[in-house]
């Protein structure tokens, strides 16, 4: 199977993306990870977190394509040609058991800032939370809020 690597400037707008969570960023100054449209991150790069529970991970404001899961350390050789590119779930939470791994796809065309984290509130305060930031593409913009919403 030949990986799709393609690299493109983030502002060229919303595009899929593909994530496994990595060590490797570029930071820019304002201390935002900025992003191709297309992320691809090999086992090298991959965190690695020893757990006795599992994850339950939400993502707010997406759904995603799950393209693969396993066990133990996520192996590009072994495991891309299990990718499930035909027809992959649908899911908006993935349950990442002790050990275990997945590979998600989704597309980022709805801008706003998004959270995702682990849904067992014990495990924000180790940091099982991340905000990120979809900016407007050409072909997106963020409405202007709604001329009745409360202000504080």
């Amino acid at each position: 199977m030949k990986r799709d690597q393609t690299l493109t400037d983030p502002s060229s707008g919303p595009d899929t993306v593909r994530v496994i969570f990595g060590r490797e960023t570029s930071v820019t100054e304002e201390g935002l990870q900025r992003c191709s449209s297309r992320l691809d991150r090999e086992r090298e790069s991959l965190p690695y977190v020893i757990a006795a529970e599992n994850h339950p991970i939400h993502i707010h404001g997406f759904n995603f394509h799950v393209l693969a899961q396993g066990f133990g350390n996520y192996n590009a050789t072994r495991d891309e040609p299990k990718f499930n590119f035909v027809n992959p779930q649908i899911r908006n939470t993935i349950s990442v058991p002790v050990g275990g791994w997945y590979v998600i796809r989704f597309q980022a065309n709805n801008p706003g800032v998004w959270l995702v984290h682990c849904h067992l509130e014990t495990h924000l305060p180790w940091g099982l939370a991340m905000a990120f930031e979809v900016e407007n593409g050409p072909s997106t913009r963020v409405p202007p809020p709604p001329a009745d919403l409360p202000k504080f």
